[in-house]
């Protein structure tokens, strides 16, 4: 065999499995690679949109967080406030009730007073009328009617 024969037909050979190569095996391995290219893009964009929308739900949740505690601590104050307001009430209406009760007290007081200036003017009438009878009993005497008037004096 010819050595040149031999080197043209590899040459021939090799040519005819690249162009088969290039043909039908090339392209499907390369469209295999651009498909794996592209599903690693693609997680790692979708990775990328992830980490995004992790953050914006981050701030979304301290936001809501800082919204809650704002509105836990305006709802304390209320409350509080509330609370104040129940106390002056309640303050309000035992000064209004101390006030009714002193002034029925008053009142009651000073019915029990009159009601005593009379019996008093009643018992005082009764001594005038038995202190007169007394001095009338007895004779016209300054010493006496004074001894008299002394004993009453005592008497009320």
């Amino acid at each position: 065999m010819n050595l040149n024969a031999t080197l043209i037909a590899q040459f021939v050979v090799f040519f005819i499995l690249a162009w088969f190569t290039m043909s039908f095996v090339w392209p499907p391995v390369m469209k295999a690679l651009d498909d794996r290219a592209r599903k690693i893009a693609d997680g790692l964009s979708a990775a990328d949109k992830g980490k995004e929308a992790m953050a914006v739900a981050e701030k979304r949740a301290q936001a809501e967080l800082t919204s809650a505690r704002d509105e836990g601590q305006k709802r304390i104050g209320d409350a509080e406030k509330r609370a104040l307001a129940i106390i002056e009430e309640a303050k309000k209406t035992a000064s209004d009730e101390a006030a009714r009760i002193l002034a029925a007290a008053k009142s009651d007081a000073e019915q029990q007073v009159t009601k005593a200036r009379e019996t008093l003017r009643a018992e005082v009438a009764t001594l005038a009328v038995k202190g007169a009878e007394q001095i009338l009993k007895r004779e016209i005497n300054a010493a006496a009617h004074a001894d008299l008037l002394n004993q009453l004096k005592t008497e009320l």
